[in-house]
């Protein structure tokens, strides 16, 4: 994700808007551009996609033998389909609090999130991703990989209550349903120096915690982002 707008962009035109209980999810076209929005806050759109790719391709180089990936928040699938082009990768839950957007992902709504429903090696499942890194509902671990870009990062939340998923107490539930050897991969739009930290409070004997700093160009603006890395002591197949 990336909460930043083209400043001379056209006005948008709503490709599809839905509440379903738990917030407004909407697709918007300026242009070529995808944008998708959720609860009045900009999340991400098509202009730059590096930084999605990146998270899957710095998780996938963490890891010999990546079988099973849990990515939190399935945005525009940039990130999922990243992942799916690793031979390694046996399975992917992607786990999506707003169901309007997997339904469209399912109907083939826009051509970015087309072909992810019905592929043998994803499943895609409307939840909180907090509930079942807390083991509260499926799908079951544990992971070899978990990705989560569900916010713009710890201090540009898309919804409120995400606040608990860098938590101490949401971070250790995360590392919980790591395989050994496994690891945790945060995206974040800004440095993060209180996830870092965090992180290294809940990290067991044997792990390593990293920041990777990623400097960006993004519409001539030069952008900070970051990911934040748990990976969880134990041999890896």
């Amino acid at each position: 994700m990336a909460p930043h707008l083209l400043d001379d962009a056209p006005d948008p035109v709503v490709v599809a808007r839905e509440d379903d209980g738990s917030g407004e999810v909407a697709l918007r076209r300026r242009g070529a551009v995808l944008e998708l929005v959720v609860d009045g806050v900009f999340a991400m759109d098509t202009v730059d996609t590096s930084t999605e790719r990146v998270l899957a391709r710095e998780a996938l180089a963490a890891h010999g033998a990546p079988a099973r990936v849990l990515v939190g928040g399935l945005g525009l699938g940039f990130t999922v389909r990243e992942v799916l082009a690793d031979p390694r990768v046996d399975h992917v839950d992607v786990v999506e609090l707003a169901e309007p957007l997997v339904r469209w992902a399912g109907e083939g709504l826009v051509p970015e999130l087309a072909g992810l429903v019905g592929d043998p090696r994803c499943t895609l499942h409307v939840g909180d991703v907090a509930d079942v890194l807390a083991g509260a509902t499926g799908p079951g671990g544990p992971w070899d990989l978990v990705l989560l870009d569900v916010d713009n990062g710890p201090g540009f939340l898309v919804h409120a209550r995400n606040a608990g998923l860098y938590a101490p107490a949401g971070l250790a539930a995360a590392r919980a349903r790591l395989a050994p050897g496994g690891a945790l991969l945060i995206w974040s739009s800004h440095r993060a120096p209180g996830l870092l930290a965090d992180l290294g409070t809940v990290a067991g004997r044997g792990d390593v915690v990293t920041e990777l700093p990623l400097r960006v160009v993004r519409e001539g603006r030069s952008l900070d982002y970051a990911l934040y890395s748990l990976a969880r002591a134990g041999v890896a197949p």
